[in-house]
């Protein structure tokens, strides 16, 4: 389903989506903000929007109607009162911001497989991935063994090609040190919903860039909310792909 800007008549507090630039502006930043950082309460939105509770709220009852967003239940500090409300995007929501040419490009690979084999359409995603490889490679800031600032800047190079990426602290209980990188949005999602490989081969993209194994936890495909990959800020690295591609710049410290 295309999610479209509904027309309204209230102010430009960004209260209510309509035609106007600042309200159609807020519409798109919560839908932003929910894939990028979601779970996210109203509260949470509000602070950092700008805007009051009841606003925001307003912008969520019209994503709910819609079928944009679902409720998730977090729990408040120390644990105690009512689990708050907090919202991420649905399965429409990320529809709604995916392009147009999601279709095409799935009917395009069926086509591929259907005439070259299933083998073809790996062949494509990796010759894919290998070019997205080599663009990212060139973006990241050369931080010698620190895995972490490496993923930082690799979330942020994610996030300016659409998959809303960001660094979380990884859950407790992994045996070394981690963070995990997550992306809220996948520009892609109906490719890979249909050919997982595409998550595959980004998964080992990751690995090479960040120049340590990574591991894939949860997908926007699985019908998670998230794509999270835990990334090992502390494992011995293997030189990542700009290193292997510059020989004489040596190997990680």
């Amino acid at each position: 389903m295309l999610i479209t800007h509904r027309r309204g008549s209230e102010g430009t507090d960004g209260s209510t989506p309509g035609s106007n630039g600042v309200e159609t502006r807020t519409w798109d930043r919560v839908q932003q903000l929910l894939a990028a950082d979601g779970p996210l309460t109203a509260a949470d939105l509000a602070s950092r929007l700008g805007l009051t509770p009841a606003a925001v709220r307003r912008h969520l009852d019209l994503l709910a109607e819609q079928g944009a967003i679902e409720e998730r239940e977090v729990a408040t500090a120390g644990g105690r009162g009512r689990p708050a409300r907090a919202y991420v995007l649905s399965e429409a929501g990320h529809a709604g911001m995916s392009s147009d040419y999601a279709d095409v490009a799935t009917s395009a690979l069926r086509f591929l497989a259907e005439h070259a084999g299933a083998d073809a359409v790996g062949e494509f995603a990796r010759e894919r991935s290998a070019q997205l490889e080599a663009r990212y490679a060139a973006q990241l800031p050369p931080t010698g063994g620190d895995v972490r600032a490496r993923a930082q800047a690799l979330a942020s190079v994610l996030s300016a090609d659409g998959f809303a990426a960001s660094i979380r602290s990884a859950e407790e209980g992994l045996p070394v040190a981690s963070v995990q990188l997550c992306q809220g949005h996948c520009p892609v999602l109906h490719v890979a919903a249909e050919f997982p490989v595409f998550c595959d081969v980004e998964t080992e993209v990751f690995s090479r860039l960040l120049g340590v194994p990574v591991e894939r936890q949860t997908t926007l495909v699985g019908g998670e909310h998230v794509c999270t990959t835990v990334i090992p800020v502390d494992a011995l690295a293997m030189p990542t792909t700009s290193e292997t591609n510059n020989p004489s710049e040596g190997s990680i410290a």
